[in-house]
């Protein structure tokens, strides 16, 4: 564990932190007593962790050192490893860390080539990571896209116009709540977990101790202008980055007349989702 703590802060270079270039060193990365500022520990405490002397750290200080050195998932996941070998605990719980928001170029190129269509790129958290217009439209005025950064899982279950908004709204609050055992990582299905049980209520945590597959019909919505659309969907993996393509089709001729409609109509109030 020290010597991986070590080995961290002397890749680290001080200027990717903001910090002052302090000249010439006699040895690379990061020096101790910036780590210990950064993670509000004494120096003398972490020289005793890097040295070993010192093999069971408190949770929290685990965590303010992974947070100081700015540990991705993988390097907390070792870390974590680490601290249980070392000092023989059974688990440490981290701070779970928000997941990753970015698109490739190519993944956005190709939801662009769909336009004006119904399309969105997500993943199994629910984030909305990036949509056609035509999403946009479907979606207008139902608050779904309100956020800065959307998910799909928090509106269905804390938002009450998603009730609403989704005819069978039982069916797809299943459907959400399966797709969070299929989530990337432990650590990003704990991040939502935390910041959604709260607020969602039981509705959602009786959900997550269900097993059943739910089954994925046509999406009935109902839109807050008078039309329901009914929508077939086609899911396409994109397991390098853990996110899909969502590609949403009028299921028959009446919801094909109201995509159109809603895509000529202004839209109101929405914010771009990179």
């Amino acid at each position: 564990m020290g010597k991986f703590i070590r080995a961290k802060r002397d890749s680290i270079q001080p200027e990717t932190l903001g910090l002052p270039e302090q000249g010439r060193r006699r040895s690379p990365g990061l020096r101790r007593q910036d780590l210990a500022a950064r993670a509000g520990i004494s120096v003398e405490y972490l020289t005793r962790i890097e040295q070993g002397r010192d093999r069971n750290p408190s949770t929290a200080v685990v965590n303010a050192l992974a947070d100081a050195l700015s540990l991705d998932v993988p390097e907390r996941n070792r870390l974590r490893y680490l601290v249980k070998i070392t000092g023989g605990e059974c688990a440490v719980h981290f701070r779970p860390a928000p997941p990753p928001r970015q698109v490739r170029p190519l993944v956005l190129k190709t939801l662009q080539l769909l336009e004006p269509d119904i399309a969105i790129v997500t993943n199994r958290l629910g984030d909305i990571l990036a949509r056609t217009s035509g999403y946009a439209a479907i979606t207008d005025g139902t608050g779904l896209l309100d956020a800065a950064a959307p998910n799909l899982t928090r509106y269905i279950f804390t938002d009450p116009r998603a009730r609403a908004f989704f005819a069978d709204w039982d069916d797809v609050a299943d459907e959400q709540s399966f797709d969070l055992w299929l989530a990337p990582s432990a650590e990003n299905l704990e991040w939502l977990t935390a910041t959604l049980a709260p607020v969602a209520g039981p509705e959602f945590t009786r959900r997550l101790d269900r097993h059943t597959v739910p089954h994925r019909g046509t999406l009935r919505l109902s839109h807050p202008t008078g039309p329901e659309l009914r929508l077939l969907r086609e899911t396409f993996e994109l397991p390098t980055d853990s996110q899909q393509l969502v590609v949403f089709h009028p299921a028959d001729e009446q919801t094909a007349e109201a995509v159109d409609r809603l895509r000529r109509r202004p839209q109101g109030r929405l914010r771009s989702v990179s």
